[in-house]
């Protein structure tokens, strides 16, 4: 795939309408690459000019603000702010809740003003707009669906409507775990408990929320953040259900039912 840097579209005198945020892990983590790469072929299909930092974009610094470590968050947020405002970005959309949340709310006290897109709002927008055309009897009709929300999605932020809206269209069964919503229980790795051992306890959280999702009967859980996808995914390891159910994005789920 070719996917245009901000620093090839400044040389060519472009200016793309918005920056993708890839993040750490649909740069880095193998599952989640497959996410960017998904919602990538989206944003061509539709014709929308997106470029990206490639090597300039450094971690927003959540996970290190979450862990505690304030002046590592500062010294990122200040860099990428810097390298943004350097290039006049305006708008971002982001495939990842954390990126989402942090760029959206807690840099603009440090001079970094974005208008901040989740991509299930622009996938929503889109559809709206009738620019997402899906093929006739999708890959997904008929298939039992159920979202779990992410928390920095959700709770942080307020967006419940945008991925159950986007899954409506693809003829599937929505169903809705015990807790969702503003009651959802977190998959387990939001604040920085991502990169760091569990304290002791009877039940490891996602084990606990996995067993929620396999209660549904669901053929697919569908996640909007990568964080989520890699702790979901463990968790149905972890009941032996891999051949039954499967953890997709909602990009990856869009993604394979278009024209």
């Amino acid at each position: 795939m070719k996917v245009n840097t901000m620093a090839e579209m400044m040389a060519s005198g472009t200016m793309p309408e918005y920056l993708f945020w890839v993040g750490c892990a649909g740069s880095f983590d193998q599952r989640a690459q497959k996410i960017t790469k998904a919602f990538s072929l989206i944003l061509d299909k539709v014709g929308i000019s997106y470029a990206i930092l490639g090597k300039e974009e450094a971690c927003t610094g959540d996970p290190a603000r979450r862990a505690g470590n304030e002046f590592l968050f500062q010294m990122m947020a200040y860099q990428n702010i810097q390298v943004m405002n350097a290039y006049g970005v305006k708008k971002i959309i982001t495939t990842c809740p954390h990126c989402f949340n942090t760029i959206k709310n807690e840099y603009p006290e440090l001079g970094g003003n974005y208008e901040v897109i989740h991509h299930t709002t622009l996938l929503q927008s889109l559809i709206n707009e009738g620019k997402i055309v899906l093929k006739e009897g999708g890959a997904f009709k008929g298939k039992k669906i159920s979202y779990h929300d992410s928390c920095y999605l959700g709770r942080a932020n307020n967006i419940y409507e945008a991925p159950r809206k986007v899954l409506e269209i693809l003829d599937a069964e929505l169903i809705e775990m015990k807790r969702c919503r503003s009651n959802g229980l977190c998959c387990g790795a939001g604040g920085a408990q991502m990169f760091k051992e569990e304290e002791t306890g009877t039940t490891r959280i996602n084990i606990e929320r996995a067993e929620e999702a396999v209660a549904t009967g669901a053929q697919i859980i569908a996640a909007a953040c990568p964080f989520c996808n890699t702790m979901m995914t463990d968790g149905i390891k972890n009941k032996e259900k891999e051949n039954e159910m499967e953890v997709l994005d909602i990009a990856e789920l869009i993604a394979e039912s278009m024209a």
